[in-house]
């Protein structure tokens, strides 16, 4: 059981999500942690001009709104504050540290040629020697040089969301180390920003922000909240600033023959190492080698995820007929079984807009005859992606205990698509693996879980986190129906 510490004062975890982002506050009761969602709100990206971006102004009000939400419930005041997200998007500053503008959505289009016109400089071979990070033109790298042939300030400082958020809110610029090695910029073996690619991307080093590692004290809190009693005394602390570090973090398993889904917009699917496995054959599939906590590696690889659902969604409430995903997923398992599976990780596929056409055009080049449209046949549509989702699970799970060594025997499917038991139904049977859903929210426990870790002093062996929180909360998983 974990015991309360001395200084009973809360915590708050921001988890910002590119669906949702959320502010959660942990407080002692009756000797036992409590964590509880104190404000949740949407997020989205926007089409500005024919330029895909994030509203910063609404991501931080909303966030003010949480912590001031937080400062009233919690009147023994807060301990700490830390913040997770997404990886990959960054936001540039003037010498202020304020954004110069929204930042871009690592879905914009401007990286294709970015990716083209890097990979002449620097070869793709080359990138993924030196970082061990899977090629993909999401990563902050191909943005960052986007910039560079977009002629932006080469002057201009940038921190990843995260970061950003901690640097707001009073705390140093810095880049964490779980968050930094989504940037495909960090040379693996040495763990520092690699000049040879700044180089080629024509970028300055001297606009980097400093590495540290996953639980870093960055500062205290400054600013107008620090007029709220509860913030007067409140430090900032850089967790696993990747969700999905903070996520892995959050799964309360031991041992060393268990896999990981960490499930939403896109599902990583992958495991736990004690050293990066960056040979030809782990290149040549190109699975990837991210920071976690602990001093360990997410050796995984990105799979669409429920992205593919929701944009259909939208597009069918274009259409006239609003679903909700629990009920399109209870449609989708009373419906016909699919005559064919895509390739959920088709370029396409990665792309907003149109899914319904997207999906339809991918199986008409595979042979297979092209589906209704309309949102009567929505559960067709989620039938079909579904069990693509699965079998693609499946595919990459076989590879990473191939390339692991592992035996692998059981499954933890956590974030928020873990919820989904038609696909967890559909994951067990394709991957013939022992499934448990985790939290919904396991970023935000991990986020927890490194915080009272640092507090503490009491870091879990194997994820560098606190053990006790997260064994407490191993009560919240569940085996699918």
């Amino acid at each position: 059981m974990l015991l309360s510490p001395v200084d009973q004062r809360a915590l708050i975890a921001v988890d910002l999500g590119a669906e949702s982002c959320r502010v959660s506050l942990l407080r002692w009761v009756d000797r036992q942690a409590v964590i509880t969602l104190v404000h949740r709100f949407a997020n989205a990206p926007r089409d500005v001009d024919g330029e895909l971006r994030w509203d910063l102004t609404m991501i931080e009000a909303g966030l003010d709104h949480g912590l001031r939400k937080c400062a009233e419930i919690a009147s023994e005041g807060v301990r700490s504050i830390a913040v997770d997200g997404w990886a990959v998007d960054y936001v540039r500053m003037d010498k202020d540290g304020r954004a110069v503008a929204d930042p871009f959505c690592y879905r914009d289009e401007r990286t294709l040629d970015a990716e083209w016109s890097l990979h002449r400089k620097i070869p793709p071979r080359r990138l993924r020697e030196l970082t061990g990070v899977q090629l993909m033109r999401i990563n902050t790298l191909y943005q960052l040089h986007a910039d560079a042939l977009q002629r932006q300030p080469s002057e201009l400082q940038w921190l990843n969301l995260p970061e950003y958020i901690l640097s707001r809110l009073g705390g140093a610029r810095v880049a964490e180390h779980t968050n930094a090695t989504h940037t495909q910029m960090m040379e693996l073996d040495r763990r520092h920003w690699c000049q040879e690619i700044f180089q080629a991307a024509e970028l300055d080093l001297a606009c980097a922000p400093r590495l540290v590692p996953p639980g870093t004290k960055v500062g205290r809190l400054t600013g107008p909240l620090t007029e709220l009693p509860a913030f007067r005394d409140t430090v900032l602390i850089a967790p696993a600033c990747h969700d999905t570090a903070s996520a892995i973090a959050g799964i309360p398993a031991t041992g060393d023959d268990w896999a990981y889904i960490s499930s939403g917009t896109w599902s990583l699917v992958g495991t736990l190492l004690e050293e990066p496995k960056n040979d030809p054959a782990a290149r040549e599939e190109n699975f990837t080698n991210l920071g976690a906590v602990g001093d360990r590696i997410c050796f995984h690889k990105n799979v669409n995820g429920m992205w593919l659902i929701r944009q259909c969604i939208e597009k069918w409430a274009e259409d006239g007929r609003v679903w909700t995903v629990p009920e399109i997923v209870t449609a989708a398992e009373a419906a016909v079984k699919p005559d064919g599976l895509l390739d959920v990780d088709d370029a396409d596929l990665l792309l907003a807009g149109q899914m319904p056409q997207r999906i339809n055009a991918q199986r008409v080049r595979k042979g297979f005859v092209p589906l209704n449209e309309s949102p009567e046949n929505a559960p067709e549509f989620a039938s079909l992606i579904f069990h693509s989702l699965a079998a693609r699970y499946a595919s990459v799970l076989e590879r990473v205990a191939f390339h692991s060594g592992k035996k692998l025997s059981r499954l933890f499917v956590v974030g928020g698509a873990s919820q989904n038991d038609f696909l967890n139904k559909l994951t067990q049977e394709a991957t013939g693996l022992e499934l448990f859903r985790g939290s919904t929210e396991s970023a935000t426990l991990g986020n927890f879980a490194v915080q009272l870790a640092v507090l503490e002093g009491k870091r879990d062996a194997v994820t560098g986190a606190s053990a006790e929180l997260v064994s407490q909360w191993a009560s919240h998983l569940s085996s699918p129906p």
